[in-house]
């Protein structure tokens, strides 16, 4: 019913532990970004911005050709939508629900993500910008641990706001966070860990998570890229 486009990153696990958790059927469709799998014509032609992941329903709620999406906030708000859970239907519930969703999209995994970068991959380690990075992380994990105080999950019913930032917490030693110094959002990160969807979801990354992330060649994929860059995958 669905193909997934896939490669076991943060932005990779979200997608995952949503299906595991509807219990939807999918095929993976390994994107190795790392080899520029995700400049290939037929991916661009489902994900345009060449990111990972992306998804086709081919069986889409209105009965007509099969639907692509790309960017994971917009595939998770889409399959909440298509089988109705995990996004509520009130007008409150769902705005809450979206409001952490777009946080994680366009704050917690950006930052995270730069974090990761300049500590790890930057040809040149450069303090400032490590800095920067680290200690944005910190004050996000601090918004979220003030959000999570006296609620279970981050709006206070498991939706997918939870499975958005869970992943981008998960590597939390490599952002060089302590969780400990976040209790309520140890606790909830510790319920998301023991979801069975969520062990799930990180098994299925087991055949791919064996393989760098990020090769010196795929550096230069990855990190290179301009407007007017020919991919040479």
């Amino acid at each position: 019913m669905l193909d997934v486009y896939y490669w076991p990153t943060p932005n990779g696990h979200k997608i995952t532990i949503f299906l595991e958790e509807a219990a939807l059927e999918y095929n993976i469709k390994p994107v190795d970004i790392s080899a520029g799998d995700q400049f290939k014509p037929e991916f661009l032609a489902i994900s345009p911005n060449n990111r990972m992941p992306a998804i086709i329903d081919h069986a889409p709620t209105d009965g007509g050709e099969p639907i692509t999406t790309f960017e994971s906030g917009a595939i998770l708000a889409y399959l909440a939508e298509k089988i109705g859970k995990f996004l509520p239907s009130d007008v409150r519930g769902r705005n809450k629900t979206l409001e952490w969703l777009f946080w994680q999209m366009g704050g917690l995994g950006p930052m995270a993500g730069q974090n990761h970068h300049f500590a790890h991959y930057a040809p040149e380690k450069i303090p400032y910008a490590i800095d920067r990075y680290v200690n944005e992380t910190n004050r996000l994990y601090g918004v979220l641990n003030s959000q999570l105080d006296g609620r279970d999950w981050i709006t206070g019913e498991y939706s997918i706001a939870d499975m958005a930032c869970y992943p981008w917490i998960a590597p939390h030693e490599r952002q060089m966070q302590k969780l400990s110094d976040f209790p309520h959002l140890e606790r909830w990160f510790n319920a998301m860990r023991a979801r069975p969807a969520v062990i799930a979801a990180y098994e299925k990354a087991r055949p791919w998570s064996n393989r760098p992330t990020v090769t010196e060649e795929g550096k230069k994929l990855l990190f290179g890229q301009t407007a007017n860059t020919k991919s040479a995958a």
